[in-house]
């Protein structure tokens, strides 16, 4: 997505790091960029707010379920491996899903 128009900070840029911005991971220079941004270009503005709508919704469904300590480690993991640009296994995919309990 992007709105054709040049701006300081690229909307793929933006898009890209949407997430870390969301989740304050970001230097708060970064988040100042990111802001100007917002407030110039209204297709990654758009975006932003349904990001942050949707994560307040699974917040506030799912926000008081303890998570298991093996997940969060396997879930971070997976993150720190996206982040750093490495190929992420499948098979592990496959494994969780064929481990996971079924609804009936």
């Amino acid at each position: 997505m992007s709105c054709e128009e040049p701006h300081e900070t690229d909307c793929s840029e933006v898009l890209d790091h949407l997430y870390e911005f969301l989740d304050r991971e970001m230097p708060d220079s970064d988040c100042t960029k990111f802001e100007v941004h917002f407030g110039e270009c209204s297709p990654c503005l758009e975006k932003y707010g349904l990001e942050q709508a949707v994560k307040k919704l699974v917040k506030r469904c799912c926000g008081h379920d303890d998570v298991p300590t093996d997940l969060r480690a396997k879930v971070m993991g997976r993150i720190d491996l996206i982040r750093s640009g490495e190929t992420v296994p499948t098979e592990d995919i496959s494994i969780a899903r064929a481990q996971a309990p079924r609804a009936e």
